[in-house]
């Protein structure tokens, strides 16, 4: 386990949301109790930080921002449920690695559960629930009336020091778990669910973060499971921080698209990911490393291992073709560098097309390695502008990896 990278903080001051006006009725609005009682705990500030309690009940509320020394405790069968009254929904700017929100130009929607600048936060409980909602905001992308890019379920930004563990988060209306600019993070004994066709509703989205931790969980949305990201073309660029020290382990999950994934927006770099001990079906793509002209950035050291996969449509893909431009201002010339990946130990059966393997011309990726990799059911494989090895590879490996295995 990597989880000891931070250590679980037990408080012996512990208030509850029901202290500060709190109803768990499902329909009686709790903001302004949330954010008395995370006040309350930011100024009184007590030896040891201080646990918020959520009893059993459905707590619904608008966006709320956490505080340092802090844990949100969600007791068995507690519901914190976000509100769907859009209209009151703050809005907060771009981040500058992106230099715009994701999906609109412009600023973009505070996330649900949200945190700035903090550190020594817990996120935990009894397998309490955090709810999205987000099928107001699903049909709002899918109608074209969205205004602002959709809030993530939680974000927590230049942050250090947070646990995650033993909750249950589903409808997010946009990215469910994202930390972006923070440091040791653990995300363990998570549950997170979204239909398979709810739009970029990805697991969990380590983004320009160092030290992350993500254990034991079961994810099953309707975008990547963990896309492990850096920025998006020069925003990301020029803010260049990358996504270092990464490790996912003993995930099980399912999705439409990949169920690991690098990218595509790692302009910032993306460096020393192991994923290891993964279990994916009904899903898209397996392993998807992906990319394009105009983001730059490294990617490098990235090592799966012990992956299994039953009905995927592609196992593994590796691509420079792959997402979409902030605007007109980035540099077509900015090519991505890909080097030092190693997929070892995959099986996987009822598997379409074993994988694509597609560097750039003006950049081949380097040292894709693959070992004891066996897709049952598979087609061949498409590559290109590549180089690396092969051994104990089925169905047979791609010419590229074999007459460049010195």
């Amino acid at each position: 386990t990597c989880s000891g990278i931070v250590r679980m903080r037990n408080r012996q001051d512990i208030i509850s949301i029901t202290e500060f006006g709190g109803v768990g009725d499902g329909r009686t609005l709790n903001t302004e109790a949330f954010r008395a009682a995370i006040y309350r705990i930011q100024h009184l500030r007590r030896r040891g930080g201080t646990l918020l309690y959520v009893p059993p009940g459905v707590w619904l509320t608008g966006p709320f921002n956490l505080t340092s020394y802090m844990t949100l405790y969600l007791a068995r069968d507690a519901v914190i449920k976000a509100t769907q009254d859009t209209w009151s929904w703050p809005l907060i700017a771009p981040l500058p690695s992106y230099g715009r929100g994701r999906e609109r130009p412009g600023g973009r929607y505070m996330s649900f559960i949200h945190g700035d600048g903090i550190h020594d936060v817990v996120i935990t409980g009894e397998n309490g629930t955090i709810d999205g909602q987000g099928g107001i905001w699903w049909n709002m992308w899918r109608q074209g009336t969205l205004k602002y890019t959709r809030p993530n379920l939680i974000e927590l930004m230049h942050s250090k020091n947070i646990i995650i563990s033993n909750v249950i988060f589903k409808n997010s209306p946009f990215w469910n778990i994202h930390p972006v600019y923070c440091s040791n993070v653990v995300l363990r004994y998570l549950t997170i669910l979204a239909p398979y066709d709810s739009p970029n509703t990805d697991g969990i989205d380590p983004d320009s973060s160092s030290n992350v931790c993500i254990e034991d969980s079961f994810i099953a949305t309707g975008d990547d499971l963990v896309a492990v990201k850096s920025g998006w073309d020069e925003y990301g660029i020029a803010y260049g921080r990358p996504s270092d020290g990464i490790t996912i382990r003993r995930l099980t999950g399912t999705t439409p698209f990949a169920g690991i994934a690098v990218g595509s927006e790692t302009s910032g770099g993306v460096m020393n990911v192991v994923a290891e001990h993964v279990n994916l079906f009904n899903s898209g793509v397996g392993i998807h490393l992906k990319t394009n002209i105009g983001r730059g950035g490294v990617i490098k050291n990235i090592t799966c291992s012990d992956i299994y996969m039953d009905r995927v449509r592609k196992g593994i893909k590796i691509a420079g073709d792959v997402g979409d431009h902030p605007d007109n201002g980035y540099n077509p010339n900015a090519l991505p560098r890909v080097d030092g990946v190693t997929l070892k130990n995959i099986w996987g059966v009822n598997v379409l097309q074993a994988g694509s393997l597609q560097g750039l011309k003006g950049s081949p990726f380097t040292r894709i390695c693959l070992s004891n990799v066996n897709l049952s059911g598979a087609v061949s494989w498409k590559c290109g502008d590549i180089s690396g090895a092969a051994q104990l590879v089925h169905p047979s490996p791609c010419q590229e990896l074999i007459t460049s295995q010195s």
